[in-house]
């Protein structure tokens, strides 16, 4: 292990490392892998899309290039409860952006409140668990509206549940938490059936504590099928039914741009939210929902079409999982989970080396998610996240990145070694 060497040792091999560095900078590389983007290819997997709609008359006789239907066309609730399995009548359609759904029910709960309990936003303080590392903008939705964020480590289960069981239990500020439960945002955890179990069962102080379930690398598998379990049925168990706010869209299904996106709940939640939907909007894009519709037709179609981003991806997965494990294993400089599907690759550095080795790819040419934006207010305790978002780039150019990153984890990390000596 590196990490084992005397301090001559390490000072020889920085030479080295440097040198090398120096001829990576050479190359002028312009590589951007900050975001988790579908590459060109894939978004040419999804042009049939465009193509011409058979009928834009919905199965009920609605006309989708006219107003109406709130809440959606019902195939398009249909197509979600077959990939999901859940109850058409606990579904809300939205736009392109389930993040723009997740937003809107927070705004709602600060603004309004739910079930006659307080608005968030009229009390003195509120607070909301944040497992991390974890998402950027669920942090940044939550810093929006006042809410003070609190750490949840998270584990190979899912966010480490006897912390999350004691602090809902004793503080009744505490009003909610944030969950990606497949293929986790950035270390592409799967929550196990028993942090599900407990999620829906556990006492929470405050009545209106709600859970914000961000399924959205749901189908998104990549080496290995993974199955959730369903966090609807064992919350009705518990009777918690309210406790549940389900997100997903195809997003990056078909088009980023001009996807379709749902949020479920309960029943009582859905008449909720389209009270305030009757004065906010006459309802979302029926085009593309039909479209959508027409495309895919059944849910084991859409399915059969996440092979092939799979097929896309796997390759690029391949790039980096094969290079981390070439350059960094056994060093002592890094640790790396590994992951079944979803977007990214979270790579912990030596303590204290995340922000300095993301600034060293960005003098040598390649941009990669800022250091710390896994942490609430992008606060990383020990300095040592990076997520890897492979999904963009060419293979020739991952390859080029990774190498970069693989010698900027290793130089960064004989530096605070030395620091450290």
């Amino acid at each position: 292990m590196i990490t084992e060497y005397s301090a001559e040792e390490l000072k020889s091999l920085l030479d080295k490392l440097m040198a090398e560095y120096e001829k990576c900078k050479a190359l002028n590389l312009k590589l951007d892998m900050s975001r988790g983007k579908p590459s060109p290819i894939q978004l040419n997997i999804n042009n049939d899309l465009l193509g011409e709609i058979d009928s834009y008359i919905t199965e009920n006789g609605a006309d989708t290039r006219n107003y109406g239907l709130l809440d959606g066309i019902p195939e398009m609730k249909r197509l979600f409860s077959e990939l999901l399995d859940i109850e058409q009548d606990k579904i809300i359609i939205g736009g392109n952006s389930s993040l723009n759904l997740m937003y809107d029910n927070f705004m709602r709960l600060y603004v309004f409140g739910t079930q006659g309990n307080t608005p968030w936003g009229r009390l003195d303080n509120y607070k909301f668990l944040c497992p991390c590392p974890g998402y950027d903008r669920h942090f940044a939705v939550s810093e929006e509206f006042g809410a003070e964020m609190i750490n949840v480590p998270m584990t190979e289960n899912g966010p480490d549940m006897d912390v999350v069981e004691k602090l809902v239990a004793e503080d009744p500020t505490i009003k909610g938490i944030w969950c990606v439960p497949l293929h986790s945002n950035p270390l592409g955890v799967c929550y196990s059936d028993e942090t599900v179990e407990r999620l829906a069962s556990m006492k929470t102080a405050a009545p209106d504590f709600r859970i914000f379930w961000d399924n959205a690398y749901g189908v998104h598998h990549i080496y290995e099928d993974v199955e959730l379990a369903d966090i609807f049925k064992a919350a009705e168990k518990y009777g918690n039914e309210d406790r549940i706010y389900y997100f997903f869209s195809t997003s990056k299904i078909t088009f980023p741009g001009a996807g379709v996106s749902m949020v479920a709940s309960s029943k009582a939640n859905i008449a909720e939210i389209k009270k305030h939907m009757t004065i906010q909007t006459i309802g979302h894009d029926k085009i593309n929902q039909i479209r959508h519709v027409q495309y895919f037709k059944t849910a084991e179609n859409l399915k059969a079409h996440m092979k092939k981003h799979a097929a896309s991806l796997r390759p690029k997965f391949d790039i980096v999982l094969n290079t981390l494990d070439k350059e960094l294993k056994d060093t002592g400089l890094a640790t790396w989970n590994p992951v079944k599907g979803g977007y990214f690759v979270a790579v912990d550095t030596y303590p204290g080396c995340a922000k300095a080795t993301v600034a060293m790819a960005k003098e040598a040419g390649v941009v990669m998610t800022g250091a710390g934006a896994t942490y609430p207010y992008k606060k990383d305790p020990e300095d040592k996240n990076i997520r890897i978002a492979p999904s963009y780039p060419s293979e020739e150019e991952l390859q080029q990145a990774m190498n970069l990153f693989c010698l900027c984890v290793k130089i960064t990390g004989i530096k605070k070694l030395l620091e450290e000596k």
